[in-house]
């Protein structure tokens, strides 16, 4: 209920300000009907059935008769800082001055000061019991007195609020003895002020009784752009009683110019003397008021809060106008020394202190595959070594991350064993021991040149030419060998074997090493291994291979957009409806077939293109092909099907037969009506795609010799009248395309489901 009522305090501020106008003009009298003390009763005197809590809230402001409305304007040197700097800077106490009137009314129940001078209009709260019962509120009349029953008048005109109750106390006891009293206040007077001069909104306002300078001006809106916060004036009887410099009130909350006002003070605003511009690196950047013609940088630079640490007191710049000359605009340079510090200002002057240059004096830095960016401090003779005292400080936090598992459950038992296999070999960056690079800067011409030295080498020995000596401010960057590639020579390849080989694993191999030597190095084959089938895969590939299915899946799709574009424009049903409804089916159908293209990924794979002839007795007919870091090789063990879907009666894995043909497998699975034997093909186990149609392949595929492993795809015949179903019915010559980005025909399958 408490905080539902201060919701509509200004609306019943106006209803107590009339009932408050009323009761000076004729104080209520109530009769009361007193019992004396020789009744055997406890007299009681009361004007009211309850008193509930009383509250001393003064009233809010209310402006009468306002001059101008409230607008928030910019001054002409605003302007013209903004057009100068190309910022946009406030006033400094502008924004104190930002909230409503009402914002600024004092809480309820705010204790009312001792020395506040009664008079009439307030609102006092009686209560009184032991020898007598006094339950009464009034209030002080026209003449400052109040009239108790039984008790009689007594007079409050000029006594403070901490008197009050000794004065009522006194008066009561000179009729009953034995009683304890309590004195508090209601509703107190309002007084009228008038706000006049440059302010926001002039004019009269009524506020509280115990109102003071700052509250009223908080309730006027404060200055307007022009008007003074360092020289606001009351005025009282044609004399001015006050002088408040708002700056000191928010700056260092000196309040000794708050005066208490009195009904009919004048609060005058004058024009301010002028203004300056303080920006640039400053902790309050701002338009601020002079208090006197010619005050000193120091006294503002106080108001701003000083300077943060980053400022330059060395360069600050003072740019000022002078009407008298040709060019009335001039630029100056100074330090904040003790000089600069009572530089006089002028009313214009704009005042811009430069941020210090972040560059080190005397620090060298090391930075790139180290364990942490360092700026030291340069000492004379520094060296390399200095810098980098030992190969632990070359470990990256990468590496140790790697090295404990950081992000990693090893406890989980559903780790993938292809991923852990993975990080075999690859726990530490490898560093680039032959290259590492200062970069040093000419302080006169500030031309950077590149000193390179060979880090193996002066991590190797202390007296080796290659610990350079340091300059101040070098920049010393050391590589890994993914920085920068270094020779296939120098490189470390770690590489996995995995299926039918005696010693599957993940082995380091010499730069240059073959799959020959792989396949010895883990024991070579076992009986059961397919070489026809052996996949290769390497990680540079896979990078190049998804970069051109990405570019072949948008060419498809553009391919399709335009297609769709051609069906509709040349569609002549004559059901509009149906016509519509078949298009957008289509769109569908291959907005979901694109959908499903972008969620195939290259595998990287390399078809090492081996005759299937020469199968087991080939594992010397495999190419010569020099290992990489990363590369995988998997042998499996011979299948011992063939897989076959398309337009046939039934998609399946068909036993695999020495000599049998393509043919054969269609005869075992049938083929449907709408097949398209003319574009069979055949993805081979080795990775290679196998065609009726095409440079190179045999003008029929039916007669072809399957091997284990093989996938033989029919398509369907196209609809010559719905040419858009090219890729969701054919799979013609995307899925010998997609052969060619190392992705498997059980992916090639799931493209049709």
């Amino acid at each position: 209920m408490q905080k539902t009522m201060k919701q509509f305090i200004p609306t019943l501020t106006l209803l107590l300000l009339s009932s408050a106008n009323a009761q000076q003009a004729e104080p209520t009298s109530t009769e009361i009907s007193a019992i004396p003390n020789e009744v055997f009763k406890t007299p009681k005197i009361s004007n009211q059935s309850s008193i509930q809590s009383v509250s001393n809230e003064p009233v809010v402001a209310q402006r009468v008769n306002a001059g101008n409305t409230d607008k928030s304007d910019k001054s002409e040197f605003q302007a013209f800082v903004q057009y100068s700097t190309g910022k946009i800077l406030n006033l400094y106490g502008q924004d104190f001055f930002s909230g409503s009137p009402s914002s600024f009314a004092p809480l309820q129940n705010t204790p009312l000061p001792t020395d506040y001078a009664l008079g009439p209009g307030d609102e006092v709260v009686i209560r009184a019991w032991g020898g007598v019962d006094i339950d009464y509120k009034t209030t002080i009349d026209r003449s400052g007195n109040i009239t108790l029953p039984t008790v009689g008048t007594i007079s409050l005109a000029g006594v403070k609020a901490g008197d009050a109750e000794s004065v009522i106390k006194a008066s009561v006891a000179k009729l009953y003895r034995d009683f304890s009293m309590s004195v508090t206040f209601g509703r107190l007077r309002a007084i009228t002020v008038y706000v006049v001069g440059h302010a926001k909104r002039p004019g009269s306002y009524t506020v509280s009784g115990f109102s003071t300078l700052v509250t009223a001006l908080l309730a006027s809106g404060g200055p307007n752009s022009v008007g003074s916060m360092r020289n606001v004036q009351v005025k009282r009887n044609g004399k001015t009683v006050g002088n408040l410099d708002i700056y000191s009130f928010i700056a260092k909350g000196d309040k000794s110019g708050d005066i208490k006002l009195q009904d009919g003070d004048t609060i005058f605003i004058p024009a301010a003397i002028g203004h300056i511009a303080l920006t640039g690196k400053v902790n309050t950047p701002a338009i601020y008021e002079l208090k006197s013609q010619n005050e000193a940088l120091n006294n503002i630079l106080e108001i701003a809060g000083g300077l943060p640490v980053i400022a330059d007191p060395r360069r600050v710049f003072l740019e000022r106008i002078d009407p008298t000359k040709s060019q009335p605009r001039n630029v100056e340079e100074f330090k904040l020394d003790n000089q600069g510090l009572n530089k006089s200002l002028k009313s214009g002057d704009i005042v811009t202190i430069s941020p210090i240059t972040p560059d080190f004096s005397n620090a060298v830095s090391l930075r790139g595959n180290v364990n942490q960016q360092l700026r030291i401090p340069y000492t004379n003779g520094m060296r390399i070594r200095d810098l980098i005292p030992n190969r632990e400080a070359l470990t990256t936090r990468a590496t140790i991350a790697r090295r404990n598992f950081e992000g990693l459950d090893v406890a989980a038992t559903n780790q993938n064993s292809n991923s852990i296999a993975a990080r075999i070999g690859n726990l530490s960056d490898e560093i680039n021991w032959e290259y590492a690079v200062i970069e040093r800067t000419d302080k006169e011409t500030q031309s950077i040149s590149l000193v390179s030295f060979n880090l193996g080498r002066a991590m190797a020995d202390i007296n080796s030419p290659d610990n350079l000596t340091l300059q101040p401010g070098d920049v010393v960057t050391v590589f890994s060998q993914n920085d920068i590639r270094v020779p296939a020579s120098k490189r470390k390849v770690v590489v996995r074997v995995e299926g039918e080989v005696n010693i599957p694993g993940v082995y380091e191999m010499t730069p240059g090493d073959t799959i020959q030597s792989l396949i010895a190095k883990a024991g070579g084959a076992t009986n059961n291994a397919y070489i026809f089938g052996a996949e290769f895969y390497r990680e540079q590939v896979r990078k190049e291979q998804q970069i051109n299915l990405e570019k072949a899946v948008r060419r498809l799709e553009a391919q399709v957009r335009s297609e769709n574009v051609k069906v509709a424009a040349n569609d002549t049903s004559n059901d509009a409806a149906t016509a519509s409804a078949r298009i957008q089916v289509a769109k569908e159908s291959s907005a979901n077939a694109i959908a499903r293209l972008r969620d195939l990924k290259a595998t990287g794979r390399i078809s090492l293109d081996l005759d299937p002839s020469e199968n087991n007795e080939g594992l010397n007919k495999l190419p010569i092909l020099k290992l990489e870091n990363g590369d995988q090789l998997i042998i499996p063990s011979r299948p011992d099907f063939v897989h076959i879907f398309g337009a046939v009666n039934q998609e399946s894995s068909l036993i695999w037969q020495k000599g049998a043909t393509v043919d054969k497998y269609l005869q075992n699975s049938g083929l449907t009506p709408d097949a398209d034997t003319e574009n069979i093909f055949i993805l081979r186990a080795n990775g290679t795609v196998l065609s009726s149609t095409g440079r190179g392949w045999f003008s029929s595929i039916n007669s072809y010799t399957l091997m284990p492993g093989d996938t033989i795809v029919v398509p369907e015949r196209l609809n010559k009248e719905t040419p858009y179903k090219v890729f969701t019915s054919g799979l013609k010559d995307w899925a010998q395309i997609l052969s060619g980005f190392g992705i498997s025909a059980a992916a090639i399958k799931s493209l049709r489901q």
